[in-house]
């Protein structure tokens, strides 16, 4: 109809010239008018990724390539099975689910966990992002929600496929509690219409479609987005433990020459709190370190300046003073003696390297994965906060901005001491508490503690002033240089 349209048009403008009548206005509306059509038809259009399950090379991830998650595979495997056995499914009366949310920190595998459903099902896989959704010009939002759902349907029967699944990445964005975008309705407008596309999934429909979303702020969705019948279940994608960070590395190892591969048992151990995006990332710099350096195999030096690199970032040209290079080494070595003492076994690494904005600093290296931690394990994660400010105080007379940082964590320490009903106060909800009394038990807190460190910084005053006057020739002592100047 359209090309007909185009061509009778062509066809009628033509006939006027020929007729002698001045066809400039009739052009010139005609481009108006298509203008305004194209306009109008590329609002509701949004981009989004296809991947096709019947091409040759095949892109999906497997649940195989995804380390770290078992827990989170396991669970999601139980929900797609209404998309793998809907016959089964349907002869137990279960009602199948239209939405799986899943809920983690960035950098831990949503995504990929996304892309592995689709593989695992053997559906046409629909990506957004929920930013794609939020236009300034009214109903464009809710058009494109439209457009989304006919497309995954099309696209599935295009694909021979009995399912899709539309991913839908940063769903904080398009789903936001209704109401907290003050003066912009176009943002309600959309995620109304998403639950209505959602509540007309008809589980029996051919293809079946299936709605994942991702975010790391689910307490700000709206409520209509979680009860049941939309995102019906909940799939926590968490922060890897040390067997699930080796398994990561491995991973992402598997195409890199390895000196030894013992070391990514280390290498766990020294990550914890990194997500699977920074594993990738230090596998990637360490080969990156090793090819700079022309070796044709990654060792472990190369892994733990790696490690270095993804935590403070790329070493800086600037040159500090050398009163500032004697104030970072006394700093860094009160933080490091005070955390050994304490602690038997925890420092890594103490350089006095800049790197992005830090002067220097200390390393930790704990024995296990630790998430659960007493008033006596807080105090001492504060006393090692403070010991780098006390230990300059002690050599200088002041302090210096360098431990501001310090001070900030140690401060929020405390306050988690105080939250969690460890410190005086006893039980308590800090929100209702007066801020007065937060503070003067915050300070009491950190006044102690303060007293406690200098007494173990003043009783190793001689090692403190040896272990500086080495890390300046030095520059970095790693955790075996380091214990030979803490036995002698």
């Amino acid at each position: 109809m359209k090309e007909a349209a185009l061509g009778i048009g062509i066809s009628g403008v033509i006939f006027l010239a020929f007729m002698g009548i001045n066809i400039a206005p009739v052009i010139i509306a005609g481009l108006l008018l298509g203008g305004f059509y194209f306009f109008l038809s590329t609002q509701g259009s949004i981009k989004y990724e296809v991947i096709k399950s019947n091409n040759k090379v095949r892109h999906y991830v497997d649940f195989a390539d995804i380390g770290g998650q078992e827990s989170a595979i396991k669970e999601l495997k139980e929900a797609l099975q209404f998309l793998l056995k809907p016959e089964e499914i349907a002869q137990m009366g279960i009602r199948p689910l239209k939405g799986i949310l899943l809920v983690g920190p960035p950098g831990t595998g949503k995504t990929l966990l996304a892309r592995a459903a689709a593989g695992y099902t053997d559906s046409a896989f629909i990506a957004v992002a929920g930013s794609e959704f939020i236009e300034m010009y009214a109903g464009v939002g809710a058009k494109r929600v439209r457009h989304l759902f006919r497309e995954a349907k099309k696209k599935a029967r295009e694909q021979n496929c009995r399912s899709a699944i539309i991913f839908i990445d940063e769903l904080d964005v398009l789903g936001a509690r209704r109401g907290s975008h003050t003066g912009h309705l176009e943002y309600d407008q959309t995620l109304n219409q998403l639950l209505v596309e959602m509540d007309g999934i008809n589980p029996n429909e051919d293809p079946r479609i299936l709605v994942i979303g991702a975010t790391n702020r689910s307490d700000i969705l709206d409520p209509a987005l979680l009860r049941p019948g939309r995102f019906d279940r909940q799939v926590y994608v968490g922060l890897p433990d040390k067997e699930g960070r080796k398994k990561i590395l491995k991973i992402h190892t598997r195409n890199k020459p390895l000196d030894d591969e013992e070391v990514l048992e280390e290498v766990a151990r020294e990550t914890f709190g990194f997500s699977g995006a920074h594993l990738e990332s230090l596998a990637n710099e360490a080969a990156i370190l090793a090819m700079r350096e022309g070796k044709e195999k990654i060792e472990k030096r190369h892994f733990i300046e790696a490690i270095d690199k993804v935590i403070m970032g790329e070493k800086v040209e600037r040159r500090p003073s050398e009163e500032e290079v004697a104030r970072v080494s006394i700093h860094e070595v009160g933080h490091a003696l005070v955390s050994e003492l304490l602690e038997p076994g925890s420092v890594a690494t103490v350089t006095i390297v800049p790197r992005g904005r830090s002067l220097g600093y200390m390393r930790k290296s704990p024995d296990h994965d630790k998430y659960l931690y007493t008033r006596e394990e807080l105090e001492k994660q504060v006393m090692v906060a403070l010991a780098g400010a006390l230990a300059e105080e002690m050599k200088y007379g002041n302090f210096s901005t360098g431990a501001k940082g310090d001070f900030t964590s140690a401060w929020d320490m405390v306050k988690e001491i105080i939250a969690s009903g460890l410190s005086s106060l006893g039980v308590i909800n800090i929100e209702e508490v007066p801020e007065k009394l937060i503070y003067e038990e915050s300070k009491n807190i950190i006044h102690n503690l303060q007293l406690r460190t200098r007494e173990i910084l003043e009783a190793n005053k001689e090692l403190l002033e040896i272990m500086a006057e080495r890390i300046k020739e030095e520059e970095v002592l790693n955790r075996e240089r380091f214990l030979k100047l803490m036995n002698n």
